[in-house]
């Protein structure tokens, strides 16, 4: 039976909520929350919700034939928590909660791991370097990162993710966009079984450069570099125009889209599926997914908030764990 890690997340944020609200459903899989047993008890009872934890043990089975059982690993809080705020103090059980996930992932304790989102800014704001799950885990495991959006079967991933857009033509380079190309490739068919991918290629300059009047980048790097790539066995489609390519009658054989920069490929996949799309890393010795949204301070304790994102997580988790086991 697969057996799932589910990080917290900030815990002043919507993460605690998400993931007392998964308890109250039962699971033909294991689940096993990240993070401080007190904080998800409290959080139950903000809510009004069941909650009856149980304390993760490596021998025995934490999935739950009954609503509102939860196993939890206890990670200890650096601060106290008041729902809704802030607090820099508590960065590092952040970080602690990732860490144990991750770490449980790379021997095997774990299948996958689900991530609740955290606040980047207030990590910062404790002196500790952070831009984010993919970057970090992608450190603390020496590899190289890619990032995945999904919704349903479109998937989005970028050759680039979180830096200033000015700092984006520079790295257009060869060797970055072959990296993620074939790491894309390999990974759509060993985490999803997708045989033959084909993928969609965006160009970084409106309509592909204009034949290099719009700017060069097609024509000196992305163009030699994708039939580099084509001749070592990838289908790949492009460069297209970007206002172009997110169309019907080019995604409806695409099995992915590789994007240029992030707020060149996200906000269209968002725009199609914000609420229930998913945010996969790539390129990692372990299985991540995460939710497609942020940490929502204002609505956590409150109730109101929707859990589809982290249903698809979950599923999306299950789905690859059992592709590269098969």
């Amino acid at each position: 039976m697969l057996r799932l890690a589910l990080t917290t997340g900030e815990p002043a944020g919507i993460g605690p909520d998400l993931t007392v609200i998964q308890a109250q459903s039962t699971r033909d899989y294991e689940l096993v929350a990240i993070g401080n047993r007190q904080l998800l008890q409290e959080r139950a009872a903000a809510l009004s919700l069941p909650l009856e934890i149980r304390a993760f043990d490596l021998h025995a089975a934490a999935r739950s034939d009954d609503a509102g059982v939860l196993c939890v690993a206890d990670v200890p809080l650096e601060h106290s928590v008041q729902t809704g705020v802030l607090n820099s103090a508590n960065a590092q059980y952040v970080l602690n909660i990732l860490d144990v996930a991750a770490s449980g992932c790379r021997d095997k304790t774990f299948h996958a791991m689900i991530t609740a989102p955290v606040h980047k800014g207030v990590i910062n704001d404790a002196g500790i370097a952070f831009t984010g799950h993919t970057e970090y885990l992608a450190e603390k495991s020496n590899s190289d990162p890619v990032m995945l959006l999904a919704s349903g079967d479109f998937r989005v991933a970028l050759a680039t993710t979180h830096m200033p857009l000015s700092a984006v033509p520079a790295a257009i380079t060869e060797q970055g966009i072959s990296r993620v190309l074939h790491i894309l490739h390999n990974e759509l068919q060993s985490r999803f079984a997708i045989k033959s991918p084909v993928i969609l290629v965006c160009a970084l300059n409106p309509h592909a450069g204009e034949d290099g009047h719009l700017g060069r980048e097609e024509i000196d790097i992305i163009i030699p570099t994708l039939e580099k790539c084509r001749a070592q066995g990838l289908n790949l489609i492009g460069p297209l125009p970007a206002d172009t390519l997110f169309t019907q009658h080019h995604l409806n054989d695409a099995d992915a889209v590789l994007a240029m920069f992030h707020d060149q490929g996200l906000p269209v996949l968002k725009y199609a599926g914000f609420g229930s799309a998913v945010n996969i890393t790539l390129g990692l010795p372990i299985i991540r997914t995460s939710v497609d949204h942020g940490t929502a301070i204002d609505k956590a304790g409150t109730g109101n908030i929707e859990s589809g994102s982290l249903n698809s997580a979950i599923a999306t988790a299950i789905a690859m764990a059992t592709a590269e086991q098969s």
